[in-house]
């Protein structure tokens, strides 16, 4: 058969439209969208026929690759995963975890009217701002506050309102680029402030900047280093000398401090020795602005936030690019209400914190019950209760050695790889560690239990969470079927 007669054995698209195998999928995914996948479908199969003399249409073999494609686009791609990798704010995976108050608020808000920009007292246009500020300024000690969506859009707004057409000083060991290319000479870039590199990449003095201020400077500015650290013989000025410095000279001092710390590394039961502070601290070393994550450390959605003087803050409010930047309602409600637990010391009911904090015997009785489950479900499988590494995560204190437990499951049959690759594509992923041919399952990132789910169950039993019992089936499934 020549390559004409091939293609022509192809059926055309009225045809495959009102195939009977087609079934629901018409009406879930919409005619245009079925047709634009059959589309790719035979574009392929025409692609294969003329660089392939050997290659036939296969209508099976075309139907079932349809029915695959369908089945994918019928699922939401944005899914739920199961995080056993230790990672507690997993950039990829969608960094911290919204508190349950958080999320009750933000459904009301959603599914209902607001006050978003209505000022209910006045009877008129009232600010979005306004439902944040006030907390976020009696939490950090700021005159004033505002939020964006994020944190580079924080930066780059600070910088536009601020120090466009200037001279910004910047230590060259802080010229950072963080995930995703982000790069913070570009941010400086694109807001039309000019960059001036001071000192070298591990050693920074206070001399430095001096040298580097012009009478067209307007700012001295310290970024968040994120994952990135220099160890060994390095040097940097203290924030209150950069701030006299800078104040000196009748410069803005700001100070982009990434990952959003609110509490004392003591409340998140971290060593005195690392290298986060929090935005109060900033502040009152005499930072006039600093800008930070809501969705790392924090513990809350994703804006960016800029607290400090409140002259500088107007400016900032009234520059074109702050609408431009503006969170939604939604956001809005999960972070006032995450602002609140704080505001109360509910620090456990914010799960990032809670996981960060979670006392090691805790981790230690949570991985003991979980190996003690699978010992008892698993078959030709060795069990181990071991010492593991964690982390918290989104260029938070990296430097940190966060111990915890977690369980190590070792097959006879299947590598860590392969189990991997399988619990990747169950209808809830799960990403956990391995090592030689054993996955590590993290407990610190698994879900604990709720309260209720405690009350409920025989404590003889242990309980387990519903992220740990969904592991448990995947496991089951997977292995007991070598």
């Amino acid at each position: 058969m020549d390559t004409v007669q091939r293609l022509r054995a192809i059926p055309g698209m009225d045809i495959i439209l009102n195939s009977d195998w087609l079934g629901s999928y018409l009406e879930k995914l919409g005619r245009m969208r079925v047709k634009r996948i059959i589309n790719k479908k035979l574009s392929q199969t025409r692609k294969n026929i003329l660089e392939n003399e050997e290659a036939e249409f296969n209508y099976d073999e075309f139907r079932d690759s349809c029915m695959l494609a369908f089945a994918s686009a019928s699922r939401s791609s944005l899914t739920r995963v199961i995080n056993a990798t230790g990672v507690v704010i997993h950039t990829n995976l969608g960094r911290s975890l919204i508190a349950e108050g958080a999320i009750k608020s933000m459904n009301e808000i959603a599914g209902h009217y607001s006050n978003l920009e209505y000022d209910l007292k006045a009877g008129g246009r009232g600010q979005r701002n306004s439902h944040v500020e006030d907390l976020l300024c009696s939490l950090t000690g700021a005159e004033a506050s505002l939020v964006v969506n994020n944190n580079a859009g924080a930066v780059l707004l600070a910088l536009s309102a601020l120090a466009k057409d200037s001279e910004v000083v910047v230590s060259r060991g802080e010229l950072v680029e963080i995930g995703g290319s982000f790069r913070i000479p570009d941010i400086m870039e694109l807001s039309g402030a000019k960059l001036i590199e001071t000192g070298t990449t591990n050693r920074t003095h206070l001399y430095d900047y001096e040298r580097a201020i012009t009478e067209r400077t307007s700012m001295l500015l310290k970024i968040h280093p994120s994952n990135f650290r220099i160890e060994g013989f390095t040097a940097s000025p203290e924030r209150k000398d950069l701030a006299k410095l800078a104040h000196k000279n009748n410069l803005i001092f700001m100070e982009d401090a990434g990952s959003g710390l609110l509490v004392n590394n003591e409340v998140l039961n971290l060593p005195a020795n690392s290298n986060e502070i929090t935005i109060k601290a900033c502040l009152e070393a005499g930072a006039d602005l600093v800008t930070f994550s809501g969705d790392k450390i924090l513990g809350g959605p994703q804006i960016g936030g800029i607290a400090g003087k409140k002259i500088l803050l107007d400016k900032i409010k009234k520059y074109p690019l702050a609408r431009a930047l503006r969170v939604d309602k939604v956001t809005l409600a999960a972070f006032e209400a995450t602002l609140r637990l704080y505001a109360g010391e509910a620090y456990d009911e914010i799960p990032t914190l809670r996981m960060i904090r979670c006392p090691l015997e805790d981790l230690k009785t949570r991985a003991e019950n979980l190996a003690n489950i699978l010992a008892e479900k698993l078959k030709d499988s060795e069990i181990k209760v071991i010492k593991v590494q964690d982390a918290v995560g989104g260029g938070s204190c990296p430097e940190i050695e966060l111990e915890g437990y977690g369980v190590s499951i070792k097959h006879k049959n299947f590598g860590a790889g392969y189990i991997q690759k399988l619990l990747r594509n169950f209808e809830i992923p799960v990403l956990c560690g391995a090592r030689e041919d054993e996955i590590i399952i993290h407990v610190r990132t698994l879900l604990p239990p709720l309260k209720r789910e405690v009350a409920e169950r025989s404590e003889a039993g242990g309980v387990a969470s519903q992220d740990e019992e969904i592991l448990i089936k995947y496991l089951e499934g997977i292995l007991n079927n070598a």
